[in-house]
């Protein structure tokens, strides 16, 4: 018997779209779902979708998240058990200049996606949450343990919301809900709007690059196959109860509904300055640096603590920041043509 799709919205985004090729290598079939929208290249987003297009298991859906009717018609056709929701407004500097587009996407979209599997008898939900919630906490390393009520950014803010609205609907309609909180990915596809993008582009171009806080910036840089093990390790463990958690002393990361929250990260720090030495390793140039204050919104220093994830499935980042700089920068310089 055949296993029904799994889907994955913001398919044509970065991580979704390796997560997909993921999923059809191993010949699990795929929906995705994308609304291919402006916000960075569409040509690189059409790019990633041509890359699925030869698994026979594999379908798109352009759809925004916003269309409550058409994704409640999507989940009837498809009877989807396991929903990977990673469609989202990505960015926290652009969240202070577009703050509705981020309620739009963020809150609205995923009270729809959060419906659509209520109705639609769905297994396990897994979705995107994001390191940025840990906000003006700075107890390192970040653990899903500790509260996250302290957002910097409006983006943070809908990322938290969307685990308390996640937590709601466990609680409700007994929902297994498991939140993603990504740390710094980057790699081979990944979106041009972040900085190792940006560094590469400039550095490349003979540009200076702005480096904020002064260059005093710490990173948990994940590689992007290291999170898409971590999140295919989580899909086949819905989120369940934990039987030992207290409304006397509640545990933020985990609940009496089957609900929990999992930091996918690379346990390990490193210097925005070490990064952009790397970085001029892979390219054989040296970047000429802008040193600038820190941008509202941003937060200094990003860790992940890994201890629940590892002991739930095993997990362990496999791909040092070096060898992952220099897989990025080849793969930059086939697509650009350089």
């Amino acid at each position: 018997m055949s296993l029904p799709p799994v889907l994955i919205t913001g398919v044509a985004g970065f991580i979704g779209n390796a997560l997909a090729l993921r999923f059809l290598e191993a010949g699990r079939p795929v929906v995705g779902l994308d609304n291919v929208n402006a916000y960075y290249d569409v040509g690189l987003k059409e790019a990633r979708l041509r890359r699925l297009e030869p698994f026979a298991g594999y379908s798109f859906e352009r759809l925004d998240l916003t269309d409550g009717a058409g994704l409640a018609a999507l989940f009837r056709r498809h009877g989807f058990q396991t929903v990977i929701h990673l469609a989202a407004q990505a960015g926290v500097r652009h969240s202070l200049t577009d703050p509705h587009a981020y309620a739009s996407s963020n809150l609205v979209g995923f009270l729809n996606i959060l419906e659509a599997c209520r109705h639609g008898g769905v297994a396990h939900l897994l979705y995107a949450s994001s390191s940025s919630v840990y906000g003006a906490v700075t107890a390192m390393p970040f653990s899903v343990h500790q509260n996250v009520d302290h957002p910097v950014s409006l983006y943070a803010a809908t990322k938290k919301a969307n685990e308390l609205m996640a937590h709601s609907y466990s609680h409700l309609y007994g929902l297994p809900t498991t939140g993603l909180r990504f740390f710094t990915v980057y790699g081979p596809w990944g979106r041009p709007d972040m900085a190792m993008s940006l560094f590469t582009r400039a550095i490349l171009a003979g540009e200076p690059i702005q480096v904020f806080n002064e260059g005093r910036m710490r990173r948990d840089f994940t590689y992007i196959d290291d999170i898409v093990e971590g999140i295919v390790a989580l899909s086949e463990k819905p989120a369940a109860p934990n039987p030992a958690w207290s409304g006397a002393a509640p545990d933020p990361g985990t609940s009496a509904a089957p609900y929990r929250v999992y930091n996918i990260g690379n346990n390990e720090p490193v210097e925005l300055m070490r990064m952009i030495a790397l970085l001029e390793e892979a390219l054989g140039r040296k970047a000429e640096t802008i040193l600038l204050p820190m941008q509202p919104g941003d937060v200094p220093a990003t860790y992940a603590d890994i201890e629940d994830l590892t002991r739930a499935t095993g997990f362990r980042p496999a791909t040092p920041l070096k060898l992952g700089i220099e897989r990025f920068v080849a793969w930059y310089r086939s697509y650009h043509g350089l």
